[in-house]
């Protein structure tokens, strides 16, 4: 064998096993999406089979997730599910009968979502590093919908200002939650001395607190301005000036099932972008003419963005036609109904955080 033939079956060798290495479905963003991927598998065609999202919720914070006496859900966490199983299965059309509402408490939560009693989560939940980690709780967290943080509701007369004057009171607080650690790291931060006086749930700790058994209460400061609310004398009631945690608040999905993770990530997205976008519930099938080449793509009218997650191409149409886009979201149910200025939930473009990855 000449030197010309030994170097070309060096050359040979050498490529053989990068070719190997090489996945063909591989895209790195620049050119087409390649074959052989799959897409709508694992808890995602449970869905489409069984013809409902079952979505744990809440169910007892006005703005968030409150069912009412007649058995009406709504608030943010709940148009969120309601977005999401309209574009699973592509219709907005009487969109409550696509979705089973489960009320779960906070410890109850994970394990529900785990044994697959839920297939998702829009219940209030903050994104931590042991909740996401697979050494944690396995779970997934899709984009961030609500950015908030733990605050504390004392009575108007007992005249505190600050948790440093709460030292030597009594404070209810949920047990499992973040709440519940963050409120004793801060009170030894500060060398105080509080009684913590724990429940199992929400219900409960803020029936006890009404009753008068705790001075304080600890919380997210969304869900205390939505609790106040329903106090028997709202104004007897102050937020006290400290922020002691950062609590982004977002939808949630089980660990290693990216395809129904896809799909709740995307369409939270997509909430956001339409307000970008300036398309809302009333002109979304307006909108689906748009000569912008970006809203045509976003809306399905172009292109196979929702092929690629197992949804119809129009999914997001189907989302705003049901739920709205984000800031109509947020305003129905945050704005109007407990007086929560948007402050971070802003757009990105207003001075918020509010932003999503390009649809494209």
């Amino acid at each position: 064998m000449g030197k010309w033939s030994l170097r070309l079956v060096a050359a040979l060798a050498m490529v053989a096993p990068l070719a190997a290495c090489t996945t063909p479905a591989a895209n790195n963003g620049g050119g087409e999406s390649g074959g052989g991927a799959s897409v709508g598998g694992g808890r995602l065609a449970a869905v489409k089979s069984a013809g409902k999202l079952v979505c744990g919720v809440e169910g007892t914070i006005p703005g968030f997730s409150f069912v009412d006496s007649s058995g009406t859900y709504s608030g943010l966490d709940v148009d969120t599910c309601r977005a999401v199983a309209a574009a699973i299965f592509g219709t907005s059309d009487d969109i409550d009968s696509k979705v089973e509402y489960r009320n779960l408490d906070s410890t109850a939560r994970f394990p529900a979502l785990q044994n697959g009693e839920v297939d998702m989560l829009a219940r209030n939940t903050t994104w931590t590093l042991s909740r996401d980690a697979a050494g944690g709780n396995g779970m997934e967290f899709a984009p961030t919908t609500f950015y908030d943080g733990q605050g504390i509701m004392a009575t108007a007369e007992g005249g505190a200002t600050s948790l440093s004057d709460m030292d030597g009171k009594s404070i209810c607080v949920e047990t499992g939650t973040t709440t519940e650690l963050n409120l004793a790291t801060r009170i030894e931060e500060l060398g105080i001395s509080v009684d913590e006086v724990k429940f199992q749930d929400s219900n409960a700790t803020f029936a006890a607190y009404e009753e008068g058994r705790c001075e304080g209460i600890t919380s997210d400061r969304s869900q205390l301005a939505a609790k106040r609310t329903g106090l028997s004398n709202p104004d007897g009631h102050v937020l006290l000036d400290d922020v002691l945690s950062k609590e982004p608040l977002g939808p949630v999905t089980i660990n290693n099932d990216s395809g129904l993770f896809d799909v709740v990530k995307w369409v939270s997205y997509g909430l956001i972008q339409a307000e970008e976008f300036g398309v809302t519930q009333d002109n979304v099938e307006e909108q689906v003419g748009s000569e912008s080449a970006d809203v045509k793509r976003f809306l399905g009218a172009e292109g196979d963005l929702g092929e690629q997650i197992g949804l119809p191409n129009d999914f997001m149409v189907h989302a705003i036609k049901a739920a709205g886009n984000y800031g109509e979201i947020y305003d129905r149910n945050i704005g109007e109904q407990l007086g929560i200025e948007r402050g971070l939930n802003k757009l990105w473009t207003e001075g918020g955080l509010m932003y999503a990855p390009p649809f494209r």
